[in-house]
């Protein structure tokens, strides 16, 4: 028996490799949700296209193309029906898309809306603080609406919104050092899952991602979401 317990000891001291996503599931105003936190040390991505230049649009897609195992993943910002980005989008240094900076319609146009940045810290910014900055982010998405600016939920939500959907997305902590990506796995409107961000989490900054696609990949849970097919996908390689 001796000898189980010294080769847990061992393994527990052996320098053996983290788990480089943190995903569980919380409750949150009477709502679950699953959150994955991500430090700003691992190999978080953006996918986007294959090397062909197609539209990726899954998880496992993205597994095949770069020949690595995705330790979490989840949809990240709007999409076109070709499934082009709706705004910003950076993928390994290169700018695909530009920010849009005016009001529209939907989700997206809602200002204030934001960019989640990956550099060397990971940081979400209110979109005219991102052009204000110009941050040299490796990879970055554009979607709408905030959730949470400098602490504050986004000025229009609504405490008992009736707009209720499965939602997803990104919240950075002050000094840039982790991220953490929310889904609900309840129908919530925008004012719970803000407050999700800003009084269960105690983040400052977060960003939507989207609604109704919202999908999650977390092997460490044994969850794999499928639906339709997505656009730009956040993740972490193995």
């Amino acid at each position: 028996m001796r000898w189980l317990v010294g080769l847990f000891l061992l393994a527990q001291g052996a320098g053996l490799p983290a788990a480089a996503v943190t995903c569980e599931d919380i409750d949150h105003l009477g709502a679950s949700y699953t959150i994955c936190e991500v430090t700003a040390d691992e190999d978080l991505q953006l996918f986007l296209r294959d090397s062909a230049g197609d539209i990726l649009g899954g998880f496992s897609a993205v597994e095949n193309d770069t020949g690595r195992e995705l330790a979490f993943a989840m949809n990240a910002g709007m999409y076109h029906q070709n499934r082009d980005p709706v705004g910003h989008y950076i993928e390994d240094g290169i700018q695909e898309s530009r920010v849009i900076s005016s009001d529209g319609p939907g989700n997206f146009g809602l200002l204030p809306n934001g960019v989640f940045c990956i550099a060397d810290t990971l940081r979400v910014f209110e979109t005219f603080d991102y052009l204000d900055r110009q941050p040299n982010c490796t990879h970055a998405v554009q979607s709408g609406p905030m959730l949470v600016i400098d602490s504050a939920l986004h000025p229009q939500f609504i405490a008992n919104g009736k707009s209720k959907f499965i939602r997803n997305g990104v919240g950075t902590s002050s000094d840039g050092s982790r991220a953490v990506f929310a889904i609900s796995n309840n129908a919530v409107n925008f004012h719970d899952f803000g407050t999700l961000f800003r009084d269960r989490l105690s983040l400052p900054d977060a960003l939507y991602f989207d609604g109704k696609i919202s999908r999650l990949y977390a092997p460490s849970l044994n969850r794999s979401d499928f639906g339709w097919q997505l656009g730009s996908i956040v993740g972490v390689l193995n």
